[in-house]
């Protein structure tokens, strides 16, 4: 089932882009006298229903008719038990629980992913063990030494372009996701090209890779998503090829020891090579663990990011024509339009719509008060959505982002604080390098000038059709 993103919701203000400030964060000693936020009337088993197959239109339609801050109930077997969920949109609120780690904490641990990757990696571990791998892992992932990946991702996204076929309609997802795995496997495995000779446990991972990014894009697949909500580990297949991937990283981490790897800047030796605060190096299930959050946190959203700029470049031929016109040209504009193009992309089909935040004391969210442990999520989408922050935000517009760096709480495609998404710099890397590459070298058209609906894959929102593409012409 596919959904779109809806109507603009009614009564926004429109103070020419800033929004209203609204008190936010830990409640005053007289807090009492603040009321719930409006709950929906919706039976507990549609909420589920919606929520995870059409969830971002149907929180499009609460905030239509309760407001900016409202909530709902689960089932109690499902997700958050039997507790009312918050959803926030304001980005005084989003300030408020991204600037309070120790008071809003993260439930990445409480989602589907914990079965996957276990509770104590830096996407799912919270406080100090969150920041001790923080720490371990931010190196690798620092400005410089993303630069230093930025020939190899050109020569890899040139290699794929070169196999896309000329008239004749394709899903552009599939080959983003060529693209970004092959970064992967190069990035943090040091793969020459990142393509791993035949028989290599690289071989091996890679495979396993691809085959469970397929498993979940069917229905067999989404159905054993759901079977990890409330477990500690994964069943069935899942489970077999999760086992199956820790092999190969286990094999792949031990070959890694054996060799020379001071002067490999991979990141793979440079975690080799990271000590913490103590002295001590990283385990080897530790190692396992964070590789394989690596690996499947961050190859498929870039490719569904890029995937998405195509999809909405496409139907919107003016953008699409300014940025070929750009990037062939060459000129001191084009870096800042490809980043605008990125950036307006990012706000108008974030691929991780929502974040989540539970509450250590009773919280002030404007006008309502939640109690300590309450959940409060930040549903991206209807942020990004805002009139009163983006005008006209149903348009997809990259001038809006041109020259204009996106606001810290306003523009949340990666999350905020201390969660923001570790490889944020690398994922905006990746884009730029292969977004250019793409509009230099081709000239696309929608097969279906009609936009593609999403549809929830995980935590993720995907284009429905993997963003069909016709090549009418590809240059050297």
């Amino acid at each position: 089932m596919t959904a779109t993103l809806g109507h603009p919701p009614g009564g926004a203000h429109a103070l020419l882009g800033e929004a209203l400030p609204s008190a936010a964060g830990p409640a005053p000693d007289d807090g009492a006298a603040l009321r719930p936020p409006p709950v929906a009337s919706v039976p507990r088993a549609l909420v589920a229903l919606r929520f995870s197959v059409r969830q971002v239109p149907f929180l499009f339609g609460l905030r239509r008719r309760l407001g900016e801050t409202f909530a709902v109930r689960f089932p109690r077997r499902l997700r958050f038990g039997d507790e009312t969920t918050n959803f926030v949109t304001h980005p005084d609120h989003v300030r408020s629980l991204f600037t309070a780690p120790e008071l809003a904490l993260s439930t990445v641990a409480e989602s589907a992913i914990r079965p996957i990757v276990g509770t104590d990696t830096v996407l799912t571990a919270v406080g100090p063990r969150h920041m001790r791998q923080r720490r371990l892992l931010l190196p690798s992932f620092h400005g410089d030494a993303v630069a230093r990946f930025t020939q190899m991702i050109v020569d890899v996204a040139d290699r794929e372009i070169d196999s896309w076929p000329v008239g004749r309609p394709f899903p552009l997802a599939p080959r983003t996701q060529a693209i970004t795995l092959d970064v992967i496997m190069a990035g943090i495995f040091g793969v020459p090209d990142g393509r791993p000779a035949r028989g290599t446990p690289e071989h091996k991972l890679r495979s396993d890779i691809v085959r469970l990014t397929r498993l979940s894009a069917t229905p067999a697949g989404q159905l054993a998503e759901l079977t990890l909500i409330g477990r500690d580990r994964p069943m069935g297949v899942v489970r077999l090829l999760i086992d199956q991937l820790e092999r190969h990283l286990s094999q792949v981490i031990g070959a890694a020891r054996r060799r020379d790897t001071t002067q490999s800047a991979d990141v793979l030796s440079l975690l080799l090579a990271a000590r913490d605060e103590d002295g001590e190096p990283m385990s080897e299930p530790e190692l396992r663990r964070e590789l394989l959050t690596l690996v499947l946190a961050g190859h498929e959203t870039t490719a569904n990011s890029l995937a998405w700029s195509f999809e909405r470049l496409l139907r919107n031929p003016a953008a699409y024509d300014r940025l070929r016109e750009e990037v062939r040209g060459d000129g001191e504009d084009a870096a800042a339009w490809v980043d605008a193009t990125i950036h307006e992309t990012m706000r108008n089909r974030p691929v991780i719509p929502i974040t989540t935040r539970r509450v250590q004391v009773p919280w002030q969210l404007g006008e309502f008060r939640v109690p300590a442990g309450s959940h409060v999520m930040v549903p991206i989408s209807l942020l990004h959505h805002r009139e009163d922050l983006y005008p006209d935000p149903f348009s997809y517009r990259p001038e809006r982002f041109y020259g204009v760096r996106p606001g810290t709480y306003t523009w949340v495609p990666f999350g905020g604080g201390i969660r923001r998404c570790l490889g944020a710099t690398l994922a905006m890397a990746e884009q730029r390098v292969v977004l250019r590459a793409i509009a230099r070298r081709t000239d696309m058209l929608a097969p279906d000038p009609r936009p593609e609906g999403l549809i929830q894959r995980n935590v993720t929102m995907i284009p429905a059709q993997g963003a069909r593409v016709l090549v009418t012409a590809r240059r050297p």
